[in-house]
């Protein structure tokens, strides 16, 4: 008979065993971290960017007493309220949700002049006009063109500053579809022709599934085009936990959902074994895995609760900054943060489907 102690699974840590990490653990005990290559102190220029979940984040690591770091304030003679409306530190940069991992490079290349898209603005129907790739940071639009293409620049430097000072940049991947232009591969954040502007035009407009090579390419050419402008910067790659609201594809949400988030989560894991400075934290695990969709998703069954969220704060700091909730308190405490409003995220897609729910309301579909 073999001896046990030379079965290559018989030392293998606790963390490694299911029996020892997950069952006979409640839900908010469970933390699928095991070692940390990074320790973010209080002095850390933190930065994010992402999907709707993104937002959550960004929210406790501002409230947290951290250094989160935003380049595009706003003006001061808004409330927070107002700012927060028209896009203001809901993230860095008032850059508004971005899904894609296309669109972050993107975006990245917009901001050091290497990409100019060939789509400057959409129209609303009432003449006024938005950034087709952040559409809804100005509700009701810009009174011109030139207002927008004005902002727009002064968004851009903002973006640029943010990436060339921060020392650790979180991103949440959030989709694999998008609505992509077929004259330069722009990629936008909502389908052209909806409530947040643009003309739908299937010659110029296409619907896009990446696939987990596409994925992968864009996420390295991302970390590479960083790292040649900031070197000593870290990343943090994370997955959303939010499924999708609705599929372009002829098949079942569920199963574009589940496609979706497993492309992302692979994406991440090559990124995480290619790169010494980018690091994976495990929040679309921590929602997702632990047992408890009862309470940690709302009657929707997608909508992230506040229980869950806090378990996923409460992992990221045992992970990366080692402060108990008790150290955050004070350190929020005595730090000078700006008043954060705090509301329901901003989600690109929900402002569409109610705007489309509100037509079919109306007969106008």
């Amino acid at each position: 008979m073999a001896d046990a102690a030379s079965f290559p699974y018989y030392a293998v840590p606790r963390e490694a065993r299911w029996g020892k990490m997950v069952v006979g653990h409640a839900p908010q005990d469970i933390d699928p971290h095991y070692n940390s290559r990074l320790h973010i102190e209080r002095t850390d220029k933190i930065a994010s960017a992402g999907s709707c979940f993104a937002q959550r984040i960004s929210e406790a690591l501002q409230s947290s007493g951290y250094t989160y770091f935003v380049t595009e304030e706003g003006p001061p003679f808004l409330s927070a309220e107002r700012k927060h409306e028209l896009g203001y530190r809901i993230y860095s940069a008032r850059y508004g949700n971005i899904y894609t991992v296309l669109q972050l490079l993107q975006l990245f290349r917009r901001a050091f002049g290497r990409f100019e898209p060939e789509e400057p603005v959409w129209q609303l129907a009432d003449g006024k006009y938005v950034d087709p790739f952040r559409p809804s940071v100005q509700p009701g639009g810009f009174q011109s063109e030139e207002e927008c293409m004005a902002d727009r620049a002064a968004h851009l430097a903002a973006v640029r500053r943010m990436f060339e000072e921060v020392d650790v940049f979180a991103f949440t991947l959030g989709l694999t579809e998008s609505w992509v232009s077929t004259v330069d591969g722009a990629v936008f954040p909502s389908c052209p022709g909806s409530a947040l502007g643009g003309l739908h035009d299937p010659a110029r407009h296409a619907f896009h599934n990446f696939s987990v090579r596409e994925v992968t390419e864009h996420l390295d050419m991302f970390i590479a085009e960083f790292q040649a402008v900031n070197p000593n910067a870290q990343i943090i790659l994370t997955v959303s936990p939010v499924p999708l609201l609705a599929t372009y594809e002829p098949r079942h949400v569920l199963q574009a959902t589940v496609y979706s988030k497993s492309v992302l989560r692979v994406a991440c894991e090559e990124a995480v074994r290619k790169h010494s400075h980018v690091h994976y934290f495990a929040s679309y695990e921590i929602v997702t895995a632990t047992g408890d969709s009862k309470s940690y998703f709302l009657d929707d069954r997608r909508a992230v609760s506040d229980v869950a969220v806090a378990h996923v704060i409460e992992c990221f700091h045992r992970q990366f900054t080692g402060a108990s909730a008790e150290e955050r308190a004070a350190y929020a405490e005595h730090a000078a943060t700006p008043e954060i409003a705090t509301a329901k995220p901003m989600c690109d897609e929900d402002l569409v489907m109610a705007a489309l729910a509100n037509q079919i309301a109306s007969g106008n579909n």
